[in-house]
C-alpha cells in the first residue's frame, strides 16, 4: 500500500475554496485543542491558587460585612453555592474563561496564520502591530479592573448598612467579576479604533483635535454607565486612563497626517511632466518676512 503524499505547494500561493475550508478547519481544530489543554490546566490549578485569586477581592471586604466566614479563626471567606452541581459548574466556568485567556497567544496565532497569506507585506506589519497593541490594552484594562474590584465591592456592600451581612452566591460573584473585567478590557480598545480609522483616512487629526473636549466628556459619561459598580472610584479608574489613551491616539493621528501630507507633496512634485512647470507657491509673501525684505544698510 503506497503512502499518501501531500499535494505540492503552489508557487503562486493560490488555493481553491475546498483548500481554504480545509485550512480553516485545521486552524480551528488547533485553536480548540490549545483552549482545551489550557482549560484542563486551569481546572487543576483552581485548588492551587486560581480559586483564591478569584475570591481575593471578595475576601478583602471586612468580615463584618460577609455572612459566610464571619468570625472564622482562620480569617477565610467562602461563596455560597445553592445547588449540587453549582460548585462543579463554577469551577468549570472559571477554568474555561482562564483557559481562553491563558491560551490566547496560541489560538490568535492560528487565526493570524490563516489570514496572513491573503495580506500584503505592509498589511501584515500593521495587522501584527494592532494584534499586539489590542492584546496589551485589554490586559491593561483587566488588571486595572481587578484592582478596582475591592473598592467597588466594599462600597456597594457597605451601602446596605452596618447591620447587614451579604452572602454572595458563586454564580453572582463570578458573573460580576467577569463583567467588570470585560467592561474595562473592551473599553481600553476604543482609542485603538481611532488610530485605525485615522490610518485608513476616515478620521483626520484636525477633526480629532477640534473634538478633544467632547471626546473626554463622552469618555467620562461612558465610564459612568459601563462600570457595573457605578461608584466614583471605579469610574475614574476607567475614565482617566481612557482619556490618556485617547490623547495618545490624537497625537499618533497628528504624526500620521503630517507624514501623509509630506508624502503627498513629494508625489505631486514628481508627477509633473517634463514639459510642465513645477508647482510653485505664487501667493505674495508678507513684508515682515525676513527672507523677502530687501537689505537695508
Amino acid at each position: 500500500m503506497s503512502k499518501r503524499r501531500r499535494p505540492p505547494r503552489d508557487a503562486a500561493a493560490t488555493m481553491s475554496l475546498i483548500a481554504h475550508l480545509r485550512e480553516l478547519r485545521n486552524r480551528i481544530a488547533l485553536a480548540l485543542l490549545f483552549i482545551a489543554i489550557a482549560t484542563a490546566i486551569c481546572f487543576w490549578w483552581y485548588d492551587h491558587g486560581l480559586g483564591t485569586f478569584i475570591r481575593a477581592p471578595y475576601c478583602s471586604i471586612p468580615a463584618d460585612n460577609r455572612a459566610l466566614g464571619t468570625g472564622s479563626t482562620s480569617g477565610d471567606c467562602a461563596l455560597l453555592v445553592t445547588d449540587v452541581f453549582g460548585g462543579a459548574l463554577i469551577r468549570l466556568k472559571v477554568a474555561f474563561i482562564s483557559g481562553i485567556l491563558l491560551s490566547a497567544p496560541l489560538w490568535l496565532f492560528q487565526i493570524w496564520r490563516f489570514i496572513t497569506p491573503g495580506l500584503k507585506q505592509n498589511e501584515k506589519r500593521y495587522g501584527l502591530t494592532f494584534v499586539g497593541a489590542s492584546s496589551a490594552l485589554f490586559a491593561l484594562g483587566a488588571v486595572l479592573a481587578y484592582y478596582s474590584l475591592k473598592a467597588g465591592l466594599t462600597l456597594l456592600i457597605q451601602l446596605a448598612g452596618n447591620n447587614v451581612a451579604v452572602a454572595l452566591t458563586a454564580q453572582d460573584y463570578l458573573g460580576f467579576v467577569v463583567s467588570v473585567l470585560l467592561a474595562f478590557g473592551v473599553s481600553f480598545e476604543v482609542p485603538l479604533l481611532l488610530v485605525a480609522l485615522n490610518l485608513v483616512g476616515v478620521l483626520s487629526y484636525d477633526l480629532l483635535k477640534r473634538s478633544r473636549r467632547w471626546i473626554f466628556f463622552l469618555t467620562i459619561v461612558f465610564a459612568a454607565f459601563i462600570t457595573p459598580t457605578q461608584d466614583p472610584f471605579t469610574m475614574l479608574l476607567m475614565a482617566l486612563p481612557m482619556c490618556l489613551l485617547f490623547e495618545a491616539a490624537i497625537q499618533i493621528a497628528r504624526v500620521v497626517d503630517k507624514r501623509r501630507a509630506r508624502r503627498a507633496a513629494v508625489e505631486s512634485f514628481h508627477d509633473v511632466g517634463d514639459d510642465e512647470a513645477s508647482p510653485l507657491d505664487a501667493s505674495p509673501s508678507s513684508l515682515d518676512d525676513p527672507t523677502t525684505t530687501p537689505f537695508r544698510g
